[in-house]
């Protein structure tokens, strides 16, 4: 696989990642156009148990989480072993769940970070099954990732996408 001036010699998955509403589907979305690689919204995975636990405001436990984040985890093995890279977006709030998702040293993750009262004012404008409500239970849950890529989420998507290809290597100047 071509990426600008390189070959990428090994897969690559990136994880998107941040508490909900910080705008980890159009990070992800645009980036894996860019790279031209394929894309997954962690939303997809939910069970409907979860989507529909969400929707009456009440946050999900890990025990809720664990199948969810198995099945992000089985979708970037099976792309991984078909010689696919890829984009996919998750909350990932916690060390532990990262855990699950770090398949091998080829999935790295981007954080995009964010204040409260942005992300807020993001949330209220966008239909969603998470609930704004539910905003401060996920800065609560947060563990702030250790050798992430770390993004602020006031830029605009394209600088964003750049920043992030930067710091990952991936052939943006």
């Amino acid at each position: 696989m071509v990426i600008g001036n390189y070959q990428l010699l090994f897969t690559m998955f990136i994880i998107v990642m941040g508490v909900s509403g910080v705008g980890k589907t159009t990070i992800g979305a645009a980036l894996s156009k860019d790279l031209g690689w394929s894309f997954a919204d962690a939303d997809e995975f939910h069970p409907a148990a979860n989507i529909e636990k969400m929707s009456r405001g009440i946050p999900l436990n890990d025990e809720d989480r664990t199948p969810w984040l198995q099945a992000i985890r089985s979708y970037m093995i099976e792309r991984m072993n078909k010689g696919e890279s890829g984009v996919v977006t998750c909350s990932a709030l916690k060390q532990k769940y990262r855990d699950v998702l770090q398949v091998n040293e080829q999935v790295r993750f981007v954080y995009l970070k964010g204040d409260y009262d942005l992300i807020l004012k993001r949330m209220q404008a966008r239909q969603h099954f998470m609930k704004p409500e539910m905003l401060k239970s996920q800065f609560d849950a947060l563990e702030e990732p250790k050798g992430a890529v770390v993004v602020g989420v006031e830029e605009e998507v394209g600088k964003i996408v750049e920043s992030v290809r930067r710091e990952l290597r991936l052939g943006a100047e």
